[in-house]
């Protein structure tokens, strides 16, 4: 029984790992900019999508994962320069709509350029499973769940020690009050789509050796991430990575123990409920308008 909990919780971890990261993604461009991104996902897509191409060209994976990071990182700044700022003022719906736009449009050109078949990249350190207290542990989901914890240090270590991503709180706590003590909002609601993008593609880097990757991949993982974002709190960085592992660990358990069929209802029920006990989400809060 030990062994197969165990078995599902890391299962559960590996891919709530994905989700966390995604919903970071998430968070940076909503605290900068306002902006609910539902291209979110396609950045996963795009970062496992090319280190594969570029791996099976005979490209380093290193060198291949730098390669789909700035790739990554050029259509977040591409999304925001033509799709966003534009129309930066306009009502959060018609806001929403133009980011599902634009994931249509990136997915659209990922299956000219990389096809509609599945792809896969190899394991970083071989595909022999490691045994812990009798349940057979990927090296892979190591790899993610080590890079989840990298990734979200190096996030708050840019948020609270560098001057860019002060700039960045406080252009996300007033916009006004920030352009009047000189920050460049443009170049930060830019830059916020940019550490999304690559924040997004180094998510699909770590899980394509474990999960196939497609050019419709990005659609789920935009969903998944957006339900661990309300889980753990709008706007809360943290909150998003423990809403995240909250969501992966109750759709394993819920396929072990249960079926796999349930695992979606699951991860829903346990959304409202925590909403229902917490409207602003794990680590969120509820805030009040008067109008």
């Amino acid at each position: 029984m030990l062994a197969q909990f165990l078995q599902f919780a890391m299962s559960g971890l590996t891919v709530g790992a994905v989700y966390g990261i995604v919903a970071l993604g998430f968070t940076l461009i909503y605290n900068a900019s306002g902006v609910m991104n539902f291209a979110q996902g396609e950045f996963v897509m795009i970062g496992g999508m090319v280190t594969v191409s570029a791996v099976g060209a005979g490209v380093p994976l290193p060198l291949a994962a730098l390669i789909a990071v700035i790739v990554a990182a050029s259509v977040g700044v591409l999304l925001q320069r033509l799709a966003i700022e534009p129309v930066r003022d306009a009502p959060p719906v018609v806001l929403i709509i133009i980011t599902v736009g634009a994931a249509l449009v990136i997915r659209g050109v990922a299956q000219i350029v990389f096809g509609k078949q599945l792809h896969k990249l190899s394991d970083f350190s071989g595909d022999t499973p490691l045994a812990f207290l009798g349940a057979s542990i990927l090296p892979q989901a190591l790899w993610v769940l080590a890079g989840t914890v990298l990734i979200v240090t190096l996030v708050w270590l840019f948020l609270n020690l560098t001057m860019l991503g002060k700039a960045l709180i406080a252009t996300s706590a007033n916009r006004l009050a920030a352009k009047l003590v000189g920050i460049n909002i443009s170049f930060i609601l830019a830059l916020a789509f940019a550490l999304s993008a690559v924040i997004g593609a180094a998510a699909g880097i770590l899980v394509t050796p474990i999960t196939f990757t497609y050019a419709e991949v990005g659609t789920l993982l935009a969903l998944k991430g957006f339900a661990a974002l309300v889980l753990g709190g709008l706007g809360s960085p943290l909150g998003a990575v423990i809403g995240g592992l909250l969501l992966g660990l109750s759709e394993a358990f819920a396929a072990g123990y249960l079926s796999s069929t349930y695992k979606d209802a699951v991860a829903l029920l346990l959304m409202i409920a925590v909403l229902l006990l917490r409207p602003g989400g794990i680590l969120g809060h509820a805030g009040a308008e008067r109008v």
